[in-house]
């Protein structure tokens, strides 16, 4: 490795400004690979911590272009209902869509659009059979005639216009202008019902152009396991949940211990995208590349939740640690940076270092979104929320049995993580769209159109784009405000 990345981390550096190119930073395309199939349009990562990334952040952090872990620290159940909320979040792909049978008769159809609150229905030859035979709207009831049949009012198949499976929306919005309707039915080649685009759905998702989702619209979501006992239990929950990503998560990740687990979740789950990490050297990131990792998790100790550094004396400053991953894995898999992050700034400074995304934890975790309730700290009067390393002692507690606490914590390796207080900021989203247009500016300085070609050229050639070994008075001159 470079002498130039030894021994620093992120204040120790500058970029060097280089002739723009953009008439306008918003113009600035921030897309970065993710993982080995999973490409993002921010590149930031919710950390998988208790108190930073539930439901509610994983939709958030998805709605706005980024991407997360649901944590663990949560019954198998809990965390596989957390992952199937957010994949119901939105879709503009109905996957199970209403339908009932052409003779079921009007009065029964319309008490089922009441009680549903939808504006219609599809119908089917007969009650289970999937077979589309038209489409029934509110427009078509008649004002009487209750005891009249479904059939005699709806809009017959032959008079339908159609999709097939794997449609994407850009081709059934086209569609559905053409056609002037508000309804488009997804079959396949038997004519079953395979879904229903909505332009209610389709215009929801167009209020979110930077969501990260699925070919069905659906928002991306991540999950973590851990490397033993529950972990390939706990995996299965999470897949039928249709968790798009999963995490094998545990503080030293260039280990026998995550080799065996790597290994029994390929085998297992072969298709599924997986991160692993953490690790913090060259090696370990070339070891978990060489198992099948889709992405590596970087970082020894560099966060606020941290105390790994102070407790064992383990660890590798954070940008020497992105460098040394980036050189282990030699382009054949992203890599996430994990922790250390202080401002806006230091996440630009990771990717162009090697990082492909940027994993964030106390930055985001005193917002509405983050798990946990706002308390008042009484000595400064401000709004807070609780902010922890998962091996702090609180977060062993809740992992466990709270009966007996002493006995859980003597039995429990010795804690290398903190609890903390982060004042309360409000909501998330205006934190995202700070660093999206922050990190557009970064690639207006450094003069190209795209965060992605940025990247390319700095870790190929760090010297062009790096200002480094910043003195004492530069440091104070830059960062002292």
């Amino acid at each position: 490795m470079e002498e130039f990345f030894k021994s620093v981390t992120f204040e120790d550096f500058l970029i060097r400004p280089h002739h723009g190119m953009l008439d306008s930073r918003k113009d600035a395309n921030l897309t970065m690979q993710f993982s080995r199939r999973i490409s993002i349009k921010t590149p930031i990562v919710g950390a998988n911590m208790d108190t930073v990334t539930g439901e509610n952040m994983m939709k958030a952090l998805s709605l706005n272009g980024c991407f997360g872990f649901i944590h663990r620290n949560c019954s198998i159940e809990k965390e596989a209902r957390q992952v199937a909320a957010v994949k119901r979040q939105q879709s503009f792909i109905v996957a199970n869509p209403l339908a009932v049978g052409k003779n079921m008769p009007i009065k029964e159809a319309k008490r089922i659009v009441k009680i549903e609150k939808v504006s219609g229905l599809l119908v089917e030859e007969s009650p289970g059979s999937g077979i589309l035979a038209g489409i029934l709207s509110r427009r078509d009831f008649p004002r009487d005639n209750d005891e009249k049949l479904v059939s005699e009012f709806m809009t017959p198949f032959d008079r339908l216009v159609t999709a097939k499976e794997g449609v994407s929306l850009e081709e059934a919005e086209r569609v559905m202008y053409e056609i002037r309707k508000e309804k488009l039915p997804i079959i396949d080649e038997n004519g079953k019902i395979r879904g229903l685009v909505t332009m209610k759905d389709l215009e929801k998702s167009k209020h979110f152009p930077y969501s990260s989702i699925d070919s069905r619209g659906r928002l991306l979501v991540g999950a973590t396991i851990g490397a033993t006992g529950d972990f390939m239990e706990r995996a299965a929950a999470i897949i039928e949940a249709e968790a798009d990503c999963v995490l094998i998560d545990i503080a030293h990740g260039d280990s026998e211990v995550m080799r065996k687990a790597v290994e029994s979740f390929k085998a297992k789950f072969p298709n599924t995208e997986l991160v692993c990490g953490n690790v913090g050297t060259r090696d370990g990131a070339r070891f978990l590349a060489d198992l099948g990792a889709d992405a590596v998790k970087v970082g020894i100790g560099p966060g606020h939740g941290c105390r790994t550094r102070i407790e064992t004396g383990v660890g590798v400053p954070q940008m020497q640690a992105i460098r040394e991953a980036y050189l282990g894995v030699d382009g054949r898999v992203p890599i996430i940076a994990d922790g250390g992050i202080e401002d806006d700034g230091e996440i630009a400074k990771a990717i162009f270092c090697g990082a492909d995304t940027v994993m964030l934890g106390s930055m985001i975790a005193g917002t509405d979104e983050s798990p946990g309730v706002i308390s008042i700290n009484p000595a400064t009067k401000k709004q807070v929320k609780k902010y922890r390393g998962m091996t702090s002692p609180d977060a062993v507690l809740d992992r466990n049995d709270w009966e007996n606490p002493s006995e859980i914590l003597e039995s429990s390796p010795a804690q290398e993580g903190q609890p903390l207080e982060i004042d309360y900021v409000g909501s998330v989203v205006p934190i995202i769209k700070r660093i999206r247009e922050h990190l557009q500016s970064t690639v207006s300085y450094t003069g190209q159109r795209t965060l992605s070609l940025v990247h390319k050229l700095a870790v190929a050639s760090p010297y062009d784009y790096f200002i480094n070994k910043l003195t004492e008075a530069a440091q104070k001159e830059s960062f002292d405000r």
